[in-house]
């Protein structure tokens, strides 16, 4: 695992990255329903669709839109275990999340998504 805020330094820096922003109906639910809320589905989007050791539908698995914290995931390059492994140096396939890399991850979708409230 990365330093986080280098990391998001360098997110920022990737033109795919960076087009990801909050609009809209996501920016609305982020604000009505709050940061806690919202950490808590992103903590089941993360042990449901991230944290599996195998999953079988890896880099398809989180929608572009109509959530928060699915922008926030692609975003921050932490959409699939392959992006993952790319930006944050967490091993993919056949390697279920730790506690400490779901914190991690957690700790990253929060932080950008702070920048919104």
């Amino acid at each position: 695992m990365r330093d986080i805020d280098s990391v998001l330094e360098r997110l920022s820096k990737s033109q795919f990255r960076s087009r990801f922003t909050l609009r809209g109906r996501e920016l609305l639910y982020l604000n009505e329903k709050g940061m806690d809320t919202i950490t808590e589905h992103a903590r089941a989007f993360i042990d449901e669709r991230l944290a599996p050791g195998e999953i079988p539908n890896d880099g398809r698995q989180t929608p572009m839109q109509n959530h928060p914290v699915f922008i926030a995931q692609h975003a921050t390059a932490s959409c699939c275990r392959k992006c993952l492994q790319k930006w944050h140096g967490i091993p993919s396939a056949g390697h279920a999340l730790t506690d400490g890399e779901k914190d991690y991850v957690l700790s990253l979708l929060r932080l950008w998504l702070e920048r919104y409230l």
